[in-house]
């Protein structure tokens, strides 16, 4: 038996993986889910204070609460900065890195310098609000809009699930994308990973995906795996993404 670990992205909330958390425990694992603090139901703990710090302490404080080990940690999107640093704080306890479709940082880098079109989503931000004369909130980036197909909101086309994703969507505070991550511990380096992309619509204008270097840090081949899908795969191929982490955790 594994134990997945699954943060959502951005904007999102645990309630992203419904579809794949069955899945693997039907499978005979142990899943997690859990809402990061500002998100579904901790929406109402949003603050300007919340940044990515904040985010590594909740997947911390779970390892530890539940006393997990051998933890499967996967990351979708902007949680693969989480992930890196929560690995960087319990290397022991994590067996395997899984980058869904995710921002892959270095030591140092905060998510705008992973993906400098974040910057662009901060900026709008505050100058939207500010225009509405509540500078005070010109920390809160709310979600990006529903796009025409194929790339839909985060790559969900079908109507049904459009409407079902706006529902669990809601705003990110800017300092989640301005916190550096720390990957400053060399027992992080043994932790084998794997990388998944979505690869089904073209990306959004602006947003880069980094080339995976052929050598992972702990010297093994780079493992990356594809989902003809959009970007929020574990919506549209929950199956086929479930398929993919139990190889994965293997």
């Amino acid at each position: 038996m594994s134990t997945f670990l699954l943060v959502h992205g951005a904007w999102h909330s645990g309630r992203a993986w419904e579809r794949v958390v069955p899945l693997l425990e039907s499978a005979g694992h142990r899943a997690y889910a859990p809402s990061l603090t500002g998100y579904g139901d901790k929406a109402h703990l949003l603050s300007p204070e919340v940044g990515l710090e904040t985010h590594v302490a909740d997947v911390v404080g779970l390892i530890r609460e539940e006393d997990l080990t051998d933890v499967v940690l996967v990351g979708h999107s902007y949680a693969g900065l989480v992930i890196s640093s929560v690995a960087n704080d319990v290397p022991e306890r994590i067996a395997h890195l899984v980058y869904l479709d995710a921002m892959v940082p270095e030591h140092g880098e905060t998510g705008i310098d992973v993906q400098p079109v974040t910057q662009n989503l901060i900026d709008q931000a505050a100058a939207a609000q500010s225009a509405d004369g509540n500078r005070s909130n010109g920390w809160r980036i709310p979600p990006m809009p529903e796009l025409p197909a194929p790339l839909g909101l985060f790559g969900v086309t079908d109507p049904a699930d459009v409407a079902w994703l706006r529902g669990i969507l809601s705003d990110q505070s800017a300092r989640c994308l301005q916190q550096p991550v720390r990957l400053d511990n060399p027992a992080v380096k043994s932790i084998p990973r794997t990388h998944i992309h979505c690869v089904g619509t073209a990306t959004p204008e602006g947003v880069t995906r980094r080339p995976v270097p052929p050598i992972q840090p702990n010297g093994s081949p780079a493992q990356v795996w594809s989902l003809p899908t959009g970007h929020d795969c574990m919506i549209t191929m929950p199956a086929e993404l479930t398929e993919l982490l139990l190889k994965a955790g293997l």
